[in-house]
């Protein structure tokens, strides 16, 4: 039986393992002339709280204005390495959890999930759960989680969490 996909998410917040998933994620692409949106999820109850309970407009703006530059980077890098060029970019609000496992998923027909293995540090996968673990569960769709890098070699996790310390967060 042979799987073909139409619409590839891909969720990325900023650390090494999520743009080595949408690397891997490209390949499939171009295999089956699918579509990738690209996803970053923002967390606005991570930075902080505020008297009136909710984040100012400006700080959010910017917020939104990060993600969209950031992923708009990566756009520009993979379509200069691979020619690829059929990706869209999206922001959204709230869990990362539940909007990629199942509102993202549902509001763009995605047939396939592929994302790295874990982005967080191990005390944030303790206090919050891995994202990884919950869509890998929770999709309805195919899920495709990256542990190795290009080569086929398993990632160096011990290497990357100290790469992933350095890269800004956008969830």
């Amino acid at each position: 039986m042979e799987q073909n996909y139409a619409n590839i998410l891909v969720p990325v917040d900023g650390s090494v393992q999520a743009e080595l998933a949408l690397k891997k994620a490209v390949i499939v692409a171009q295999q089956n002339n699918a579509h990738v949106d690209l996803l970053n999820v923002l967390r606005i109850n991570h930075y902080g709280f505020y008297v009136s309970g909710s984040m100012p407009g400006g700080v959010i703006h910017d917020l939104v204005q990060d993600a969209t530059s950031y992923l708009n980077s990566l756009i520009e890098t993979t379509q200069a390495a691979t020619g690829f060029k059929d990706m869209s970019v999206h922001v959204r609000f709230g869990n990362p959890k539940t909007v990629i496992a199942h509102e993202f998923i549902k509001d763009h027909q995605n047939d396939l999930i592929v994302l790295g293995a874990t982005g967080m540090s191990a005390v944030a996968r303790v206090v919050e759960g891995s994202v990884t673990a919950y869509v890998s569960r929770m999709a309805a769709v195919d899920v495709f989680v990256v542990r190795t890098d290009e080569a086929g070699q398993a990632i160096d996790t011990t290497a990357i969490a100290s790469e992933n310390q350095d890269q800004p967060k956008f969830y």
